[in-house]
């Protein structure tokens, strides 16, 4: 709302201006203790990333998911809108993305992964079966997560999506990514 109204009176012209802007309210907004202490770790790390990344930290847009995630109108969403939204933000935070063939996600020509970069891996097919039409889940989908896993996990939780390590998997980094309500098929 701050942001539009900056724009109308013409305060906000570039991108550049705006990541002022949003930076500087976000400074005066954890300064003044305007927002639930369940969010102050979001408003600082937005705080970091306006200030190191400038323009590119799309603050407007990270503002939005944070948004949405508290606000419970991203939890109305059905189950592939949400993994998606949580993705697409991944993305934003410097997260790689990767739709896998079954040729690369198993056997002698599988992506090799790399514990140190953050990644997230799914199979194309696995991922083609997971949804019904409406979007809800109905099998379990099978992630390889890399990189700061804990943080991604932290993301797909504020979805309400959660990641649970598989146990007896093959590969150290290979989890199960379950909607909030389970898979329709199971409650």
């Amino acid at each position: 709302m701050a942001l539009a109204l900056a724009r109308q009176d013409g305060g906000v012209l570039s991108p550049a201006q705006e990541n002022l802007f949003l930076t500087r309210w976000l400074a005066t907004a954890l300064k003044q203790r305007r927002f639930s202490r369940d969010v102050t770790p979001d408003i600082e790390w937005l705080l970091k990333q306006g200030r190191q990344l400038g323009i590119s930290a799309k603050l407007a847009s990270k503002l939005n998911y944070l948004w949405r995630s508290c606000t419970g109108e991203l939890s109305e969403q059905n189950d592939l809108f949400r993994l998606t939204y949580a993705l697409e933000t991944a993305k934003d935070m410097h997260w790689n993305y990767r739709l896998l063939s079954d040729r690369e996600w198993s056997g002698r020509n599988a992506v090799a992964l790399s514990a140190g970069v953050n990644v997230i891996y799914l199979s194309r097919d696995n991922l083609d079966v997971a949804f019904d039409d409406s979007g809800r889940q109905i099998y379990p989908l099978t992630a390889r997560l890399t990189g700061n896993v804990a943080g991604v996990i932290k993301l797909f939780n504020r979805c309400d999506w959660h990641a649970e390590p598989e146990s007896g998997a093959s590969l150290p980094h290979q989890f199960t990514l379950m909607a909030g309500q389970g898979v329709s098929g199971k409650d």
